[in-house]
C-alpha cells in the first residue's frame, strides 16, 4: 500500500510518501517510531517541552540499523524491553521549503514489557509515558490517513506474536 500526504508544521510544508514493508534502498540517517504494545495497551510518550504525544521513537544514529535504533529509542523513552518487533513500513519525508531535507522514517510494531518504572529518558525530552487503549489513539495523535492506517495495521500485525 502506498499513501501520499502533505501537511504544514511550523511554517514548513512536508510531503510524505508512505509504503508498506521494508525498503530495498539504503538510506543513511532518518528516524523510527514504534507502535509498542504492553499486554492490550499502546505505549505513548509525552514530550516535556510541549503537550504532544507520539509512539516512542527518534533518530537513527550513525552505524545503526533502523531495528537497533527502535530498540534503543524504546528503552530510552519508555524503559521497555522489546520482546518482538516487525517493520510495518516506511515513509519518505521531504521538506518542500528546504530542497535538501529528505528523510526516511521507519514505522515498527513491537510487543514490549517494562524493565522497571519509567523515570526519564537520557535526553530529558520525554516527561511521561501513557498506556492507553489503542482505540483511543486519535485523542492523542493526529497523523491523518497515514496514522490511521498505521495503527490499524499495527494492531493486526501484533497478533502474530500472540498466536500459538
Amino acid at each position: 500500500m502506498q499513501i501520499k500526504s502533505q501537511y504544514e508544521y511550523k511554517g514548513r510544508i512536508y510531503k510524505v510518501t508512505y509504503n508498506d514493508g521494508v525498503s530495498k534502498d539504503v538510506v543513511i540517517g532518518g528516524g523510527v517510531h514504534c507502535y509498542c504494545f504492553y499486554k492490550d495497551k499502546l505505549i505513548l510518550v509525552g514530550y516535556s517541552n510541549s503537550d504532544s504525544w507520539t509512539p516512542p521513537g527518534g533518530g537513527i544514529e550513525k552505524g545503526e540499523t533502523y531495528e537497533e535504533a527502535a530498540i534503543r529509542e524504546i528503552k530510552e523513552e519508555s524503559n521497555m524491553k522489546v520482546l518482538w518487533m516487525e517493520c510495518i513500513g516506511y515513509q519518505d519525508v521531504e521538506v518542500v521549503n528546504n530542497k535538501n531535507i529528505k528523510e526516511r522514517q521507519y514505522r515498527m510494531v513491537c510487543v514490549v514489557e517494562p524493565y522497571g518504572d519509567f523515570e526519564s529518558d537520557p535526553d530529558e525530552d520525554i516527561s511521561e509515558i501513557k498506556l492507553i487503549d489503542p482505540k483511543d489513539y486519535k485523542k492523542y495523535i493526529k497523523w491523518g490517513e497515514i496514522g490511521d492506517y498505521l495503527i490499524t495495521r499495527a494492531m493486526k500485525m501484533k497478533e502474530k506474536y500472540f498466536k500459538p
